[in-house]
């Protein structure tokens, strides 16, 4: 491992980096411990050691040793790199533990026994530890020789109460050695599509421009070359190092593997030389097909020159992988490398294997497929056939079978437009069987500047499509808008629905005067026949047009809808959305019911989004649209957040994030995290809440999603609510620009926390004008009749508002009667602990508490514990006697003795409740809590509407009963 220059820049492995500082940390704090760091080849263990040896240069000592291969089998030579600038101290051992070490020091070490040898690099290290913390570190640890290995790693599972840190880091792909059980693992994982462009451009820095968007010449280098890598950084590194001037300006193709010259590469073909014959064909007959059944294996192993034992030798060698009924090579860098390697003669083994052992006629176009293959030649006729084959696999929705048939149909195509017809097929294909890299190495494939126009308008689309839900919206707007212009000529249909999701686009990047003018351009496309491409999955069925009208009208009427709210001409809008939640309703399209239900949404027609939503769902599902269904629930979720049912949306919400994850669909998974962490803050749960922004603030911050940032910066004023902290709710609620809710749509929906947060803060004159455009945003889209969950709201709002206590009280009273017609069970039990705060104040205690029951029981059922705790002081200071929930203490140490009431053995006897209250009145309860809480006589008054004297009255009581004599003491005995 090099140290002589600084560390390089490491992207992606801020946890991991977190880890390994904890680590050193610990030891420099004399509380040492181990790590082994454990990858595949290339994925950045000795970088991370480096950042390590970097990091405690300033105040360790460092020792450390790497594994040669050659070296594997000489016992004592890890040890003798590591420990021979400690040649010094070695001679002031013990003479056990110095004869011991004999082999280091040029004696002779055969007379030790192996615990000794291994308590005496203990000492060695204890010793070398004293003056100042010591780093030990070992890379390339599987070729370690075994003394070496397991000495290092007895002392390293020893050091728990020394200065000591010790760091190995090891590959993945061997078998666990026994040396380094007990020993923390720390997995790196490949590096995610970000951090790869960050690892590539600091490689190349402006020779590439990895900043361009996606479908210029550098961006489609860059996508290649991480795609390739598969998250290796090393093999991101050698790519950059070898690419040519052509490449670098668009004008050659990007590299289809890794340069000759590399270490990676290198290293696959070894492993695979390494194996016996039949397993090597059986490696290359994965690499050639890409996936294999378990029964197409089977039946390799019955052909002549392979047998089971080469099945055992492939499965070992870490080059395939068996995954239940599927055989497939491990990566595409390891399937790149040894295709690039093998011989012509190798490949032609591999396909006529294949053509073999396919035999059943699902398998006729991969058969078909590897006959061609054997020639190297295009064959338009076997092209022909698997094109008919790929269509018969795309209309019944096997979009995963398809996509590779169109691909190789393609490959095997002579004319230039044919086969781009059958690239963009296999590409929009690919798209909707959820594998989104796949299909953008399809689209790079298809030149727009030697394509047609309404083909290269295609590419477009499908590129805007992809980058709306698994890149960067703000990209996608213009790239969306431009095949638009492009395809409204001849594609009518087409040109709408690229419409359709540039407007999805600027709406998720916040930008809605692009909106507006999407709306107004799609208001004023012409009508015309759907054109597309052959085999084109956007395309819809063939001969479909009553469907593709239907689905154009929802799109122009929904687009208006929403054009219309934004403009404030709420009356058109709800015309309008209305239109578009019906025609909704007699589609079948998966996307059209999708943006149905967000017309639904808009209006705040919680059954109509909830029907729609879960109808796009399943058309999806059934179609085998992943982006699609991903699509729906984001909706699905986002539309019961909002709409008032938690904890409903965590269901449709976490399968919604499973799915985005594993599509790499980057865009959705942000909105999943940000609807997840705004149901938690309602709730009121911080832990969950913290989490999920932690994950979301990062990604919407690269991709620019100021929609799912905005739902994300909602979730802590809702946090600050649910802890009675109004004034920090109203901060943050109206934070400007993007340090708030820079959405205004989502600004909108947070307005009756807003009202509330201000109210209770006091400030009545800046909630009266927050209210106001929630006012007429409500009442013009006749919220009573189609949205009562919304009206509920803004009832409530204006309860909170009023200034005579009766015309809250109808306010409030209103305002249950809708929340009960939306079923919006928790909003409901919001209002009603509004309510009875308001009884409370107003000196009507009995009828409070009927309302602080049922708020209480509402927020036990969904265990929101914040909510929980304030109903049930809101009851105590209406005069309810309620049993303080259980605070469990921690156990008293083992063997301790239990003090009784009086003093001698035995149980104790609390002379105080767990809360710390003694036998207080509620109300006395009430106000010793916010006492300790920092707040003074003269503020609970205020709060309580009560005097300062009587508030001084009851804390003097408070302190008599407890036994205390200051604030002071109050705070640390309810702490």
């Amino acid at each position: 491992m090099a140290q002589a220059h600084p560390p390089q820049r490491i992207h992606g492995r801020e946890r991991e980096l977190d880890t390994i500082g904890a680590t050193l940390d610990r030891a420099r704090d004399g509380h040492g411990g181990s790590l082994a760091i454990v990858a595949d080849a290339g994925m950045g263990k000795t970088t991370l050691l480096e950042a390590a040896v970097h990091r405690a240069a300033p105040g360790f000592r460092t020792l450390g040793t790497t594994g040669v291969p050659r070296e594997t089998t000489v016992p004592y030579a890890g040890l003798h790199r590591l420990l021979r600038p400690l040649s010094g101290l070695i001679a002031e051992l013990p003479p056990a533990h110095r004869d011991a070490l004999g082999a280091i020091t040029g004696g002779d070490a055969r007379h030790g026994t192996p615990f000794v040898l291994y308590a005496a690099v203990c000492e060695l290290l204890s010793r070398a530890a004293r003056d100042r913390p010591l780093l030990c570190w070992a890379d390339d640890a599987q070729w370690l020789d075994r003394v070496s290995l397991e000495a290092l790693a007895f002392a390293a599972r020893r050091v728990q109460d020394e200065p000591v840190a010790v760091l190995f880091a090891a590959r993945g792909e061997q078998r666990d050695s026994d040396g380094l059980a007990g020993i923390r693992r720390l997995r790196l994982t490949p590096l995610d599509d970000d951090a790869g462009r960050q690892v590539l451009h600091d490689a190349l820095g402006d020779a590439l421009g990895c900043a361009v968007p996606h479908g210029t010449a550098c961006g489609d280098l860059a996508e290649e070359i991480v795609d390739l890598a598969c998250g290796a950084p090393l093999a991101i590194r050698e790519l950059a190092a070898a690419l040519t001037p052509g490449q670098l300006s668009g004008t050659a193709p990007p590299p289809r593997s890794l340069p000759a010259g590399s270490a990676l590469r290198y290293l696959h073909r070894r492993r695979y030389l390494q194996l016996p014959v039949g397993a090597r064909r059986l490696v290359l007959m994965a690499v050639a097909d890409e996936w294999l059944s378990a029964a197409t294996v089977t039946r390799a192993t019955r052909t002549d020159g392979i047998g089971p034992r080469d099945l055992d030798a492939a499965r070992a060698s870490g080059l395939l992988r068996f995954e239940g009924e599927a055989v497939t090579v491990r990566n595409r860098l390891v399937r790149s490398s040894l295709w690039a390697d093998a011989s012509r003669e190798e490949r032609q083994d591999a396909h006529a294997l294949l053509v073999e052992i396919l035999v059943h006629e699902w398998q006729r176009p991969w058969r078909l497929w590897h006959r061609a293959a054997m020639t190297g030649e295009p064959d338009d006729r076997l092209a022909g056939a698997l094109a008919a084959a790929a269509r018969a696999s795309q209309k019944a929705g096997r979009y995963a079978d398809s996509w590779r048939i169109w691909q190789r149909a393609a490959t095997l195509t002579a004319d230039h437009a044919a086969r781009t017809d059958r690239l963009l097929s296999a590409a929009g294909d690919a798209w909707a069987s959820g594998r989104s890299r796949r299909a953008r190495s399809l689209l790079r494939q298809v030149r727009p500047f030697t394509c047609a126009e309404t083909r290269a308008a295609h590419a477009g689309l499908l590129r805007g499509e992809i980058e709306v839900a698994a890149g960067s919206p703000a990209t996608a707007v213009p790239m969306l808008r431009d095949a638009a212009e492009r395809l409204a000529g001849g594609d009518a249909d087409a040109a709408l629905t690229a419409l359709m999701w540039a407007a999805e686009a600027a709406d998720a990047a916040g930008d809605h005067r692009a909106y507006l003018e999407i709306a107004d351009r799609a208001a004023t496309l012409p009508r015309g026949p759907r054109g597309g491409v052959p085999g084109d999955p956007l395309g819809g069925v063939p001969g479909d047009h009553a469907g593709a009208e239907l689905r154009g009208e929802l799109i122009r009427t929904h687009l208006a809808g929403v054009a219309a709210t934004i403009r404030g001409r709420y009356a058109e809008a709800a015309e309008r959305l209305g239109r578009a939640v019906l025609l909704g309703a007699e589609t079948t399209d998966p996307a059209a019911q999708a943006w149905a239900a967000l017309s639904a949404f808009t209006l705040g027609d919680g059954p109509s989004t909830r029907t729609l939503a879960a109808a796009a769902v399943a058309s999806a599902r059934r179609a085998g649209n992943a982006p699609i269904e991903s699509y729906a629930l984001v909706i699905a979720g986002r539309s019961e957040a909002l709409l008032g049912h938690p904890p409903s949306p965590i269901a449709a919400c976490h399968d919604g994030l499973r799915l985005a994850r594993a599509t790499r669909l980057h865009a959705h998974a942000a909105e999943q995290l940000a609807t997840l962490a705004l149901t938690a803050a309602f709730n009121g749960d911080e832990n969950t809440v913290h989490g999920h922004l932690e994950r979301l603030t990062g990604a919407a911050d690269r991709r620019g999603l100021t929609r799912a940032a905005a739902f994300g910066s909602w979730a802590p004023a809702c946090l600050d609510l649910a802890a009675d902290r109004p004034a920090d709710a109203a901060a943050r609620l109206r934070l400007p620009g993007g340090a708030g809710l820079a959405h205004p749509p989502a600004r909108l929906m947070a307005v009756p926390h807003l009202v509330e947060a201000l109210v209770l803060d006091g400030r009545r004159a800046q909630a009266v004008g927050a209210f106001e455009h929630y006012r007429r945003w409500t009442d013009g889209l006749d919220g009573t009749a189609r949205a009562p969950g919304r009206a509920a709201l803004a009832r409530r709002c204006l309860a909170l508002l009023a200034d005579c206590d009766t015309e809250a009280g109808e306010h409030f009273t209103e305002a249950l009667r809708l929340h009960e017609a939306a079923g919006a069970v928790f909003d409901l039990a919001r209002t009603e602990l509004l309510f009875g705060h308001r009884l409370r104040r107003d000196r009507r205690p009995r009828a409070a508490r009927e309302h602080l029951r049922a708020a209480l029981r509402i927020f036990e059922r969904y265990d929101a514990a914040p909510w929980t705790a304030r109903a049930r002081a809101e009851l105590r200071a209406a005069g309810e006697t309620i049993t303080p929930m259980p605070v469990l203490e921690p156990a008293p140490p083992a063997g301790a003795r239990e003090i009784g009431a009086d003093g001698g053995p035995g149980t104790a006897t609390a002379t105080r409740t767990a809360n710390g209250f003694g036998k207080l009145t509620a109300q006395q309860a009430h106000i010793a809590r916010l006492a300790a809480e920092g707040a003074t006589n003269r503020e609970i008054a205020a709060r309580l509407l009560l005097s300062p004297r009587t508030i001084d009255h009851h804390l003097r009581n408070v302190f008599t009963r407890l036994g205390i004599r200051s604030r002071v003491e109050l705070a640390r005995l309810i702490r």
